[in-house]
């Protein structure tokens, strides 16, 4: 039996297709910058709405408090001052913590803002670290530029690819996503760029059953800052000179592919350009998991229909594709916030009721009151092949959800269905204002009025916008 070579191999394609789109792509499209901003905007909006949860500002800070670095980065909405890959967790906390940030799927659902509070904290730092030594900072087109890259990669990654069917949470992609677009934001050659991608995926990754039943917890909000900080430093390493792997995907037994994905390699849907931001979905007005936002728009529209028929009811018919039958599907006790919004019974039930969906429907206040469990056990959930079909039609690209309720008399409710949630790109005229609504509210909660507006002048402007640097953007946004 002859011995394995150690000849060294290329890179895998798949690696090296990923670094010369990151590094090589300049965007062209209007849209995607446009959307870019807008994506920007509402990750602020989903980041100052949590500094209102002690959950989550528990998390925030330096990992040695009173640590002091020179020309950190500053995290939103606080007075921290971090090392990118510290400032990277803390802001990809803040925007991931609700479950309100915006969400893209295909085989994998993905939520690629997950990558915004890593570029925006390494372009922070990078630019008063340049001011310091009297270079140019970055600018903010230069940001979203990397926005742009990072969706891409997540989702072109995400469509044809099915991570999570493999046991692995969908972060991965975030800390993918994160590297390419972080080692071209710092200048890592091509090279580097390859290197810092091999390490990425060789890296251990996260295990889904913190978002699964009967394990789902808190960890699912900062799994994504994690994942982000993590390529941060990844890409600090490779540009520093550290070595790549060359067939990390490919190499046999030890491989990415055949360790977890029984020797399949990855597919693409279309080349790599700027289709993922283009066509993200917003999540608008309900914070909720990706494959609720339907199913809460229809509960509500049924409220006033029943809300005073809640001792009448009888049973609930509600339908949903396979994905939400998979994640959403529960009965049971429900042990926290995170198996609350993770539960589609219960944020029907709480549409039913109450005619609406906050973060704090998810709080144990809320939670306690009894209607809520009297109504998810009247909730049947089941899947319709039709929504499933059409969940995955590229052409259709629907999420949706329907629900119906039948009352002890005999009589029922009209069967309330919605095929496209409100961020969707079908509903982009009546989206947009949500967003900004969203934006100004969440905005005027944690800032003055004076600073607020000021905010608000360069979110709004995209010109603006594009012209400011980094670390002008980000004093803005602090306390």
């Amino acid at each position: 039996m002859s011995a394995v070579t150690n000849k060294r191999p290329q890179p895998d394609k798949v690696i090296v297709d990923l670094a010369k789109y990151a590094y090589g792509y300049k965007p062209t499209s209007k849209l995607a910058y446009e959307t870019a901003r807008l994506t920007l905007i509402d990750s602020l909006a989903c980041a100052f709405e949590a500094l209102a949860y002690p959950d989550c500002t528990k998390l925030l800070g330096p990992v040695v408090p009173g640590t002091i670095v020179p020309n950190g980065a500053r995290v939103p909405g606080t007075n921290y001052v971090l090392d990118p890959v510290t400032a990277a967790f803390n802001t990809g906390v803040l925007v991931r913590w609700l479950d309100f940030n915006d969400a893209f799927y295909g085989r994998t659902v993905i939520h690629p803002s997950d990558n915004i509070g890593a570029i925006l904290m390494t372009a922070d730092w990078l630019s008063r670290t340049r001011v310091a030594a009297g270079k140019k900072p970055l600018t903010m087109r230069e940001v979203l530029t990397a926005v742009i890259k990072a969706y891409e990669v997540q989702g072109g990654l995400a469509l044809e690819n099915g991570f999570t069917a493999a046991g692995l949470d969908h972060t991965i992609l975030v800390k993918i996503a994160s590297t390419a677009a972080i080692s071209s934001l710092i200048g890592c050659t091509l090279e580097e760029t390859v290197n810092a991608l091999s390490n990425a995926w060789l890296d251990g990754h996260a295990l889904a059953a913190y978002r699964r039943k009967p394990n789902t917890g808190a960890r699912k909000s900062w799994a994504a800052g994690d994942a982000s900080a993590r390529a941060v430093w990844l890409s600090l390493l490779a540009q520093k000179g550290e070595m790549g792997y060359p067939s990390a995907l490919t190499a046999p037994k030890w491989g990415f592919y055949d360790v977890l994905f029984k020797g399949k390699p990855f597919k693409f849907q279309r080349p790599l350009g700027s289709y993922v931001i283009e066509n993200t979905l917003f999540k608008i007005p309900y914070p909720t998991a990706f494959h609720g936002q339907t199913g809460v728009e229809a509960a509500i529209k049924l409220h006033p229909l029943v809300k005073d028929r809640l001792d009448e009811i009888s049973h609930i018919e509600a339908r949903a594709h396979n994905s939400t039958m998979v994640i959403l599907d529960k009965t049971g006790p429900l042990a926290n916030f995170a198996d609350r919004d993770h539960c589609m019974q219960y944020m029907m039930a709480v549409g039913l009721i109450f005619g609406d969906m906050t973060a704090k429907h998810y709080e144990d206040e809320i939670a306690a009151d009894p209607r809520i469990d009297k109504l998810r056990a009247k909730i049947r959930l089941t899947e319709y092949e039709r929504y499933e079909r059409e969940y995955h039609d590229p052409a259709k690209r629907t999420n949706a959800n329907s629900i119906q309720v039948f009352f002890k008399d005999g009589s029922k409710t009209p069967l309330s269905e919605v095929n496209y949630p409100l961020g969707h790109r079908k509903r982009r005229k009546e989206g947009i204002p949500a967003v900004m609504k969203k934006f100004n509210a969440n905005t005027a909660m944690a800032f003055a009025a004076k600073q607020k507006a000021a905010i608000t002048a360069a979110c709004m402007d995209q010109k603006k916008l594009e012209a400011m640097a980094v670390n002008e953007f980000v004093d803005l946004l602090v306390r």
